[in-house]
C-alpha cells in the first residue's frame, strides 16, 4: 500500500500539537518514531533521560496507533545508526513521496535536514514549532532594534500578549516581577510533602532494562525512575504540584536542602520539552490556583515567569544567535572539567550533592544548577565547551536549544553579557544563606584562605580580579570591583595565591 506521507515525531515533540501530525490524515500517513543511537550517545546523555522518551516514544506510538495511525516504530535493539537511516527505510518500504517533520529542537539536527530531500528522494517539509507561545519570528521582531536582549522586558511583552495575570493592561497586584519575595533560604521551615511516584508499567520496566544494557557507561541510577512517560501522568504530575507543592514554592524557590531533592519544585520541564505538556495550559492551571486563592500572587508569578518568560526567552534567544553563539568563550576559560564531575566525588559539600543528584536522577533545581554547580564552574574558568556538554548530557529536561543559553550566557557569562546583565558569581557565603549544606561540609564558608576554607571564596575572588578589566565597564559589579581594589597589595596577594593553590590542586578539592 502506499502511503503517500511519512511523517517523522521526534523524541522531543510527542504533543498532539505537534505541527506535523495535523498535516495529513491518519489513513494517507505513516509515522516514524526512531530510537538510535546517533541521538542518545552524541554527548553522554543520563540513562534517566533516554529512558524517559524511549518509555515515552513508545507510548506514544501505542496512542497513535489507536487512532488508526500506520506507525513505523524502531527499537534501539534493530540498530539504525541515524534518523536519516530511519527514514531511509521506511520512505523507501511505503513508498512515500515526502517527509514532513516538525524543525528540531538543535541547530545540529535542523542542518542535518538541510541535505535530508537529496539523500531521501523526495521533497521534505520542516514545519515550525507551533507547541512554544513564541515563534522564531515573534522573537526576532521583538528583539530588532534592541541594544540589550534582557529578558524581563520580553515577559511583559508575553504576559501582555496572553492575557497572564493581567488587570486590564497592568499586571496583577501592580508589579510585574515578585522574584524579591522568592528567595528565602531553607533551614526546615515547613514540612516538605511527599511526592507520588508514578506508575513503572510493563513498558517502562522493559525500557529500563535495555537503557542499562545499552548504554552502560552513561550516569543514571535507574531504580530510581521516577518519570511520568504519558500524557495523562504528566498532568498528574501537575495537578499534585498545583495542590500541595506550589503554595511553597514561591517562597522557597531559591533555597537548597539536605533531606530533598525536590523541594516545592515542579519537576514538569522534562514533561515541557518533550510535548507531553503544553505551556499555555500549565501557565493558565497555575494561575488559576492563584485566582481561587489556593497559592499566592509571588508564587504564581514566578511559577509562569519561568514557563512564559524564560522558557520562550532562551528558545527565541538560541535561535536568534546560532550558530556563533556555541563558539563564545567571552572570558577564555579552558580549565579542564574535573573528573569528579562525573562522580560527585569531592568533599564541597553542596556541590557534591548537586553532581550526585545531577548523575543519579538527572535533575537538579534551577539554582543547584545555576549556584553551586554553574557557579564554581564560572569562577574556576573551566572549559566552556566541555561544561556546556556535561549540562546537555546530564539533565532529563535538557536539550541544546534550551541548555546553550542557560549554561553558556547564564552561568557562564560566556556570551560576554548578551543574556545576563552580569556574571553570576558568588562566594561560599550565598550558598550558606540559601541552605543547610555548609553545617556538614569540611570547608568553612567564613574562611577565605588556610586550611579548610570554603573553595568558592577565593576563586570568587581570583575571578573578579582576572576579569577586572572587563568587569569594570559593568555598572552592576562597581561595589565590589571597589571594595576590593581597596584592600591591601598583601591582602589580595594572599587570597590570589590561595586561590592558584586551589586550582592546580581541583581534583583533590
Amino acid at each position: 500500500m502506499n502511503r503517500r506521507t511519512a511523517i517523522l515525531v521526534l523524541g522531543d515533540q510527542l504533543s498532539w500539537q505537534n505541527p506535523a501530525l495535523n498535516q495529513v490524515d491518519a489513513e494517507h500517513a505513516v509515522v516514524i518514531l526512531a530510537e538510535v543511537g546517533e541521538e542518545a550517545t552524541y554527548v553522554r546523555h543520563n540513562r534517566h533521560k533516554i529512558a524517559l522518551l524511549f518509555s515515552a516514544m513508545r507510548h506514544f506510538a501505542a496512542r497513535l496507533r489507536e487512532q488508526g495511525y500506520q506507525v513505523e516504530y524502531i527499537t534501539i535493539e534493530q540498530s539504525v545508526p541515524s534518523l536519516l537511516a530511519a527514514c531511509e527505510g521506511v520512505v523507501a518500504q511505503w513508498r512515500c513521496e515526502r517527509l514532513i517533520v516538525c524543525e528540531p529542537g538543535e541547530y545540529r539536527l535542523r542542518e542535518c535536514m538541510q541535505n535530508w530531500p537529496e539523500q531521501l528522494g523526495v521533497p521534505v517539509e520542516c514545519l515550525a514549532d507551533t507547541r512554544f507561545l513564541a515563534s522564531q519570528q515573534d522573537f526576532s521582531d521583538w528583539a530588532d532594534g534592541r541594544k540589550q536582549l534582557r529578558m524581563e522586558y520580553f515577559y511583559r511583552d508575553m504576559r501582555k500578549r496572553y492575557r497572564l495575570l493581567m488587570e486590564g493592561d497592568q499586571p496583577e497586584g501592580g508589579k510585574w516581577n515578585y522574584d524579591a519575595d522568592n528567595r528565602s533560604g531553607w533551614r526546615g521551615q515547613r514540612d516538605i510533602p511527599p511526592r507520588p511516584e508514578p506508575v513503572v508499567d510493563e513498558m517502562t520496566r522493559d525500557v529500563v532494562e535495555t537503557v542499562y544494557r545499552c548504554f552502560p557507561d552513561h550516569p543514571g541510577d535507574l531504580s530510581a525512575f521516577r518519570w511520568a512517560v504519558t500524557h495523562e501522568a504528566a498532568q498528574s504530575e501537575l495537578d499534585w504540584f498545583c495542590e500541595h507543592a506550589l503554595p511553597a514554592f514561591g517562597t522557597y524557590q531559591d533555597a537548597l536542602a539536605e533531606e530533598s531533592p525536590w523541594l516545592f519544585h515542579g519537576l514538569i520541564s522534562m514533561y515541557l520539552n518533550c510535548g507531553l505538556l503544553d505551556p499555555l495550559p500549565v501557565c493558565e492551571q497555575v494561575e488559576a490556583a492563584y485566582r481561587r486563592g489556593h497559592c499566592s500572587l509571588s508564587a504564581a508569578e514566578g511559577f509562569i515567569r519561568q514557563v512564559l518568560g524564560w522558557r520562550e526567552y532562551v528558545r527565541g534567544l538560541y535561535w536568534h544567535h546560532m550558530p556563533d553563539y556555541s563558539k563564545l568563550n567571552a572570558l577564555s576559560a579552558m580549565t579542564p572539567l574535573p573528573e569528579w564531575f562525573w562522580t560527585g566525588d569531592t568533599e564541597m559539600r553542596c556541590l557534591a550533592q548537586a553532581l550526585k543528584q545531577s548523575l543519579d536522577l538527572g535533575y537538579a533545581h534551577h539554582i543547584q544548577r545555576l549556584m553551586v554547580i554553574g557557579n564554581f564552574a564560572l569562577i574556576a574558568g573551566l572549559d566552556v565547551p566541555a561544561v556546556c556538554d556535561w549540562y546537555l548530557g546530564v539533565y532529563v529536561d535538557a536539550y541544546e536549544w534550551v541548555e546553550l543559553p542557560n549554561t553558556l550566557g547564564m552561568a557562564l557569562f560566556a556570551d560576554g553579557g548578551i543574556m545576563a546583565s552580569k556574571p553570576y558569581a558568588a562566594s561560599g557565603k550565598y550558598i550558606q544563606k540559601q541552605g543547610d549544606h555548609c553545617k556538614a561540609c569540611r570547608y568553612d564558608p567564613k574562611k577565605v584562605t588556610g586550611e579548610g576554607a570554603c573553595p568558592y571564596n577565593s576563586l570568587y575572588w581570583h575571578f573578579i580580579d582576572r576579569h577586572k578589566d572587563l568587569l569594570s565597564n559593568n555598572p552592576r559589579m562597581g561595589l565590589i570591583l571597589g571594595g576590593w581594589r581597596k584592600r591591601s597589595d598583601d591582602d589580595r596577594e594572599v587570597v590570589l595565591n590561595w586561590a592558584d593553590r586551589t586550582l592546580e590542586q581541583i581534583e583533590a578539592l
